[in-house]
């Protein structure tokens, strides 16, 4: 603090200043904190980050869980976008199985009411609206009924060896033989073949399938349809059941049954029934000439020579042919006679 100066004081000499009173730290007020170097120094709490969104339960057609919109996400907008089609493709498809009406149900568990026999399918069919009309149809499972076919027929086909010996007069010639199939169809021994199987064999020979060996002769025999009836001395046989061919409709299986090469007896092989009514030209084995055949039954079950006169069979087990010929040229195409076509030399040879 300046003043004036005091009597006879000179005015020239330097004044002496007052001292500043020092005040304590503790007494000197807090200064105001700087709003823009507070918030530099202090630590800035980091914001609660957001719930993870509940995944979706799993199921058909669910989409899953978009993240939610962000620098690099995509827009809801756009993000709807890509989700539209599920949602219209669900939407379809619950239409279209609502739509439907019929149900399918191949092995699956059928009510009590319902429940099919094995190996078969169950075709159900529901109408729209509050009242249901349901209605089956049984398809039979083809592997399953082969082996029921096979185990069936199997006991009542027999092997039949021709021996010739009317034609070999010289005494240094060896008897030509032949071998076909056959089936017995009454149980007191009457057996159906081709007749190209027993033509002009001076004996034969009938083996069953329990290895019994049977001697045979001609009873009744219809050169045109190539059909012929062996009868053997037995009884209690087994045999078969006899079809309808007249019902038979293209594209069904069938099975076949013989020995074809006269060495693999009891042979089973299966196919469809390819066509009806066929005609073909076969070489008569004895004089050499053209026979023509008709009517005959296509199939593309596997015959072979040895299988002739052999049942062709339905998977009821039932015969509706007679194993006859097969295209040497080609594979997969056999002929069979329709078994209608033997019904009265059948008749003939149970009379005789």
């Amino acid at each position: 603090m300046l003043h004036p100066p005091f009597p006879g004081e000179d005015p020239a000499a330097p004044k002496p200043v007052d001292p500043i009173p020092e005040t304590p730290a503790d007494a000197l007020p807090a200064p105001e904190p700087d709003p823009w170097t507070a918030a530099a120094r202090e630590p800035v709490a980091p914001e609660p980050a957001a719930p993870e969104p509940a995944a979706p339960a799993a199921g058909f057609w669910t989409p899953s869980a978009a993240p939610a919109p962000g620098p690099s996400a995509p827009t809801p907008e756009r993000r709807a976008g890509r989700l539209l089609p599920l949602v219209v493709t669900s939407a379809l498809l619950s239409a279209i199985l609502a739509s439907a009406g019929t149900a399918f149900l191949v092995g699956a568990t059928a009510p009590p009411a319902a429940t099919s026999a094995p190996g078969t399918a169950t075709q159900t069919s529901t109408s729209s609206g509050s009242s249901q009309s349901t209605s089956s149809v049984t398809v039979t499972d083809p592997s399953s009924a082969i082996v029921s076919v096979a185990a069936k027929v199997s006991p009542a086909v027999v092997t039949i060896t021709s021996t010739d010996t009317a034609s070999n007069l010289n005494p240094f010639s060896v008897p030509s033989t032949g071998v076909g199939s056959g089936f017995i169809y009454t149980s007191n021994g009457r057996i159906l073949t081709n007749y190209h199987v027993v033509e002009g064999a001076s004996s034969l020979t009938v083996t069953l399938e329990d290895g019994r060996q049977l001697a045979g002769r001609v009873v009744a025999s219809d050169p045109t349809h190539d059909l012929a009836v062996v009868a053997v001395n037995a009884t209690g046989l087994p045999t078969v059941a006899i079809g309808d061919s007249s019902t038979l409709q293209v594209g069904q299986t069938l099975v076949a049954i013989g020995s074809p090469l006269g060495t693999f007896t009891d042979t089973v092989t299966s196919g469809i029934l390819s066509a009806t009514g066929r005609s073909i030209q076969v070489v008569d084995d004895q004089t050499r000439q053209l026979r023509n055949l008709t009517n005959l039954l296509q199939t593309d079950a596997a015959i072979n020579p040895g299988n002739s006169g052999g049942p062709l069979l339905d998977l009821a087990g039932q015969v509706i042919g007679i194993d006859t010929a097969t295209a040497s040229s080609a594979q997969g195409i056999g002929f069979a006679i329709p078994i209608n076509a033997a019904k009265a030399i059948m008749t003939q040879g149970t009379a005789a």
